[in-house]
């Protein structure tokens, strides 16, 4: 049987680690907040110093550490760790690939969670809908519609948008200052909704505790809204820069995937291209509803771009 308010935590990386430290700060002593992680026997193994480093960290922190292999776990073994907490929520990407994201809301059905978030901290689904040039994000279609037929397990989606370091990151190819480039994804009035890692693990914690309870909801969240013109014009503000500025069509880049069709980079930038169900009004989210600050575009990029211009983005990106 689980306790109240224990939770697990799948993975423990960019938004892993921001959810375990967001949530660790409720597990103070007589809160009856216990939190675990659940991560690959090699992670918790692994001799890399940066995989050292968090892991010393969460055991500061009071983490239970839990090495599972979720690829290789069956959905009963998973059930059969699963069932000892309240509430489990999901930061495994799309790592794993195909199929991954369904076996874990089947084992957490299995195992009767009280409580789940699954790994949907992106865009909005229901409206990109089915046959899009992501195939992972029909699967993520099938989690909602599985959740959604039962009532035995609470179930909350917490859509961010894109990672705002996504937004920088160079192999994505929207913001290119190695060519003094911003590319606009569909058009320059395209919007995209940006969060930070950070600060979807606050706000996910702030509605794992809220009250009154949220239950069975889509909950939207939001660092920034801005359109790729606004883009553009803060990277040239704030880098004194003058920006090339080229448009890729929706046609164009549906090309390129069609010559490429194994290549994620170019599934995403199709399916933000589109327009649809990837940007909301920030006004309208569950922070700015509750006048809870988040970390807006300009302030990231103030934060990792503007004190060093000549700054090597690969890194930024994984801050």
């Amino acid at each position: 049987m689980s306790q109240a308010n224990s939770i697990l935590v799948l993975g423990a990386g960019e938004l892993g680690m921001a959810m375990l430290r967001s949530l660790a700060r409720r597990a103070t002593p007589g809160s009856g907040v216990s939190i675990a992680a659940l991560l690959r026997p090699s992670t918790i193994d692994s001799q890399a110093l940066a995989k050292q480093k968090d892991i010393a960290e969460l055991r500061s922190l009071g983490v239970e550490l839990l090495p599972v292999d979720l690829a290789e776990q069956s959905e009963e073994s998973l059930a059969a760790v699963f069932g000892r907490f309240h509430t489990v929520i999901s930061c495994t990407g799309f790592v794993g690939g195909s199929g991954v994201q369904l076996k874990l809301a089947r084992a957490v059905l299995k195992a009767q969670v009280k409580r789940y978030f699954p790994w949907q901290f992106g865009v909005n689904y229901d409206v990109i809908g089915r046959g899009s040039p992501q195939d992972l994000f029909d699967e993520q279609l099938d989690v909602r519609d599985l959740l959604r037929s039962q009532d035995q397990t609470e179930w909350v989606i917490v859509s961010t948008g894109m990672f705002t370091s996504f937004l920088f990151e160079p192999s994505f190819g929207v913001v290119d200052l190695g060519r003094n480039t911003v590319n606009a994804l569909g058009g320059w009035d395209n919007s995209v909704t940006v969060t930070t890692a950070d600060d979807i693990g606050a706000l996910t914690t702030e509605i794992v505790f809220a009250e009154p309870r949220v239950v069975d909801q889509i909950v939207y969240i939001a660092g920034d809204t801005v359109t790729y013109r606004q883009l553009a014009d803060a990277v040239d503000e704030l880098l004194d820069l003058n920006v090339h500025r080229t448009e890729w069509s929706v046609p164009e880049l549906k090309r390129e995937l069609a010559d490429d069709p194994d290549n994620a980079i170019k599934k995403y930038r199709a399916v933000f291209a589109e327009g649809k169900g990837v940007a909301w009004d920030k006004s309208q989210t569950f922070n700015a509803q509750r006048g809870i600050a988040a970390c807006g575009l300009e302030d990231w990029m103030r934060a990792n771009l503007a004190a060093n211009k000549s700054v090597n983005l690969a890194d930024v990106s994984h801050r």
